[in-house]
């Protein structure tokens, strides 16, 4: 077949399996689970790779699934993924009533797409010049900090985020490049953000650490951690003028343990905040800045504090020739689509660290209402949000790995990786 008549044909397939897509899509919806416990989700998409035949690996990161599907030549493998967790949002319609957990982010959307993309080239596979993984990543939402560092004091893991572990363990070390989509929130109409960035973070996890006194008798006697960890908070507030417009510096504390009994003077209160930033300068003056806040609060009150870090992510750094490659695509599917280029996220994705290593993009799709992360998100746009992506990165698979995959070898030759992955887990 001629490319057009390959990209013709992977169209139509997923058109012919837009009922099983949007099913996969509203089973995983049905069930969330969240970071590093996706065992459910994973199983679903080994369940739908048997269907197809592609043969496949398990338990990667404790939940991820790996599929390759080989093509006439393996000279080139492009990975095209999605994520398997979920969020916290108790308050979402289709929350597990237990957890909280709720695919308010649409990563439910994104392993619908990729399993669609996969049902569409494997019926082509013998008319490519490479090789497509096919890949459900774990725990891209950077949360539960304390279950993660549990499982990491257990040996499971090492980097609490998911494609930093899968990097880690060398489950990219056969990738040459990558491409996934993401739902871009409160946008229901047909557009596209091809190109943008994100901000890159730290995690922190605050202990301040008080003395314990019988709150009506006695409270004299003690010293109040929550008192310390409320005017932390505030001076952590009172440095938000000195964050520069440019460096995007966000700073967002909650307190996951505010005291134990409400007749006790709390001896201990635990903080968790992220500092993100656009760059890691600005991001490692923002946190100093933190850390003084904290420190200075705790003295101020009498109280200890212990402040812990944890590896965040990267800024995103999209691959353009890719995106090229997408948008070119995209735009014949839909022409209607409205295209935004160089559009930052203002959140944080592990692809970030991806993209330090090797050729990555994460257009945003619109076809959904409501903010991420919020009660009110959800699909807009079926065609939006499963179709046009699915079908936008199929035909691009195709355009990377015609002609003896000459344009995929061409990116793969042109990229300078911004770090090696020993200079990547070194960092």
């Amino acid at each position: 077949m001629t490319k057009s008549e390959l990209k013709a044909r992977v169209c139509a397939i997923i058109d012919e399996r837009r009922s099983d897509i949007l099913e996969i899509a509203d089973r995983i919806l049905k069930k969330p689970e969240m970071g590093y416990r996706e065992f459910e989700t994973a199983k679903l998409v080994a369940q739908e790779l048997d269907k197809l035949g592609i043969p496949y690996r398990t338990g990667l990161a404790r939940t991820g699934v790996k599929a390759n599907l080989t093509g006439r030549s393996s000279d080139v493998r492009v990975a095209v993924i999605g994520e398997l967790d979920a969020v916290t949002c108790s308050t979402h319609p289709t929350a597990d009533k237990v957890t909280g957990a709720a695919h308010a982010c649409g990563h439910n959307i994104q392993i619908a797409v990729m399993l669609a993309v996969a049902m569409a080239l494997s019926e082509v596979k013998d008319e490519l010049d490479g090789d497509v993984c096919f890949f459900a990543t774990p725990a891209e939402e950077f949360v539960e900090i304390a279950f993660r560092e549990g499982l990491a004091k257990g040996g499971e893991i090492k980097f609490l985020g998911g494609k930093q572990e899968l990097i880690r363990i060398g489950e990219f070390d056969d990738i040459d490049m990558a491409m996934m989509v993401h739902a871009q929130g409160s946008t229901p109409e047909m557009a596209a953000f091809i190109g943008g960035g994100s901000l890159g973070f730290v995690a922190k996890t605050v202990d301040f650490i008080g003395k314990a006194a019988h709150a009506g008798g006695a409270p004299h006697e003690g010293v109040n951690a929550l008192n310390a960890a409320m005017a932390a908070m505030m001076c952590i507030h009172a440095q938000r003028e000195t964050f520069r417009d440019e460096d995007r510096i966000r700073v967002h504390p909650i307190i996951t343990n505010g005291g134990e009994l409400v007749n006790v003077v709390p001896a201990k209160v635990t903080m968790e905040t992220y500092v993100r930033g656009a760059t890691f300068p600005a991001i490692r003056d923002a946190a100093a800045k933190v850390d003084r806040a904290i420190e200075g609060a705790s003295m101020a009150i009498g109280a200890k504090c212990q402040i812990k870090d944890y590896k965040g992510y990267l800024p995103l750094v999209q691959s353009e020739p890719l995106g090229k490659i997408f948008e070119d695509n995209l735009t014949s599917i839909a022409p209607d689509v409205k295209i935004y280029h160089g559009v930052d996220m203002v959140g944080s994705t592990d692809i970030g660290d991806l993209g330090h290593i090797l050729p990555i993009i994460q257009p945003t799709m619109g076809g959904f209402y409501g903010n991420l992360h919020a009660e009110e998100f959800g699909v807009a746009d079926e065609n939006m949000a499963y179709l046009y992506p699915a079908k936008a990165m199929a035909t691009s698979v195709i355009d990377l790995l015609s002609d003896g995959a000459r344009e995929a070898k061409r990116i793969k030759d042109a990229y300078v990786p911004i770090m090696t992955k020993e200079e990547y887990i070194s960092f």
